[in-house]
This record gives structure tokens, sequence and C-alpha cells, in this order.
């Protein structure tokens, strides 16, 4: 059995430049989030464009084998089109990240800053390697992980859907067994920057479901947030029982 809930909110800012979608059918399921960049709308047009150009491959051409690397890809060469068509080429841009399960087989995709947490058992396992600036400095030890989210540099992203780049700008996680009691994260940076990992943990052990544990962590996002003039933020939960 699979559950989960979704949230996006325009947070302080004008208006909401991220896109979340699920989809689902004969029991393989994809989720997908995504945090425009560019501003003045570009943004949106970015995130929406990249994940209905995933949902539309899933649903209309899913194949397991390198389905990810192949949808993305199929993004990122539509934004690139997009770009030249509206003559926008450094305005409109996308973080993105995808969890696909399909019978006992999971695997995610991202690019950017847009992160994916694991857990088993509702203990915290892993989460993906943003493509940042901060995150390369504290992989080099020359900051502490913690100090990624409040970086001078947190918004210099070396990867995203839409920047032209000889090699793919995302990268492809490991394959994994479906297992029982794993629970998912999908969040862009303007939810997991207010939120600990160790409140994700948290939260996570007192939920009963994944609406009751993705308010919680919304509810944290919006306290620590107040004061910080907010981005965009979403976040999609994913329970597998």
């Amino acid at each position: 059995m699979i559950t989960w809930y979704t949230v996006t909110d325009k947070g302080g800012r004008n208006h909401n430049e991220d896109t979340v979608k699920v989809c689902g059918y004969n029991g393989r399921y994809c989720f997908i989030l995504a945090d425009g960049l560019g501003g003045h709308g570009k943004g949106e047009v970015a995130s929406n464009l990249a994940v209905q150009s995933v949902f539309k491959d899933f649903m209309e051409h899913y194949e397991r084998d390198n389905f990810l690397m192949t949808s993305l890809q199929r993004a990122q060469e539509a934004l690139l089109k997009e770009q030249k068509e509206k003559n926008c080429p450094m305005e409109m841009k996308t973080t993105i990240v995808c969890l696909i399960v399909d019978g006992d087989y999971v695997q995610w995709g991202f690019s950017g800053d847009s992160r994916l947490y694991y857990f088993y058992k509702k203990k915290w396992k892993l989460r993906t390697i943003d493509h940042s600036v901060p995150q390369m400095l504290a992989l080099t030890r020359e900051i502490k992980e913690k100090e990624i989210r409040f970086h001078e540099d947190r918004n210099r992203l070396l990867k995203v859907l839409g920047m032209e780049y000889d090699k793919p700008v995302f990268e492809i996680g490991p394959v994994l067994e479906r297992k029982k009691n794993s629970q998912f994260l999908l969040c862009s940076d303007g939810f997991w920057e207010l939120v600990t990992e160790k409140d994700m943990e948290k939260q996570l052990k007192k939920a009963g479901s994944p609406e009751e544990w993705v308010k919680a962590l919304e509810q944290i996002v919006q306290k620590n947030g107040a004061e910080r003039n907010m981005d965009n933020y979403s976040a999609v939960g994913v329970w597998m029982e």
C-alpha cells in the first residue's frame, strides 16, 4: 500500500514557481516536484513544462529500464526548445526531483537542489546531494553540512534543467528494492532549508500518516520562515506500508 500527501505554497513571494504532480496507474507511481528559476513568471513556466514532460512520458511511454534517464533528458530538451522560441535562455530553468515506484522497484532522479530524503522504519537513511556551490564546499569540508542552509552562495546552482551542458544536467539514483515501512520526502529548497533532518525524523515518528507528517513539517517551516521573506515551498511525503 502506498499513501502520500503534497503541499505547495508561495510562501512570502508574490507567486509560486514550484510545481508538484503525482500520478499512478496499474500499481506504478510517479512523484514529481520542480522549483522554477528565473522570476517574472519564467520560473513557473519552466517548472510546469518539466513536470508535464515527465508526467506525459510516464503516462504514455513508461518502460522501467532507463525511464528516468530518458524522461529527464526529454524535459531538458523541451526546456531548451522553449528558451529558444521565447528568446529567454537565462530566465527559464528549473530544479526537479522525481520518484518512481513500480512493483518492488524504486528509483529517483534529480537536478539542482530540490531534494529527496529516504527513511526506513522512520529513521533517516540518505538524501540526494545538491548540485550547488555550498554542497560542494561541504563535500570538501570547507564548510559544515549544516551551514549549507543559509550560506551566502545558497542560490548558486551547478546543474539545473534548462542549462546548456555537454553532460547530463541531472543525476539518477540507484535502484532500490521496495520495502515495507519505507518513507520518502521530496521537497524544494524553500522547504528543507527551514526544517532540519532531526525534525523530519522526529515528526515522522509521531505521525500516523503522510498528511500528518507533512503538515507538521510545514508548521515548522512557516514558523522558522516567518521573518525571512520565505521562498516558495513544496513537499511530497510518500509512505510504503
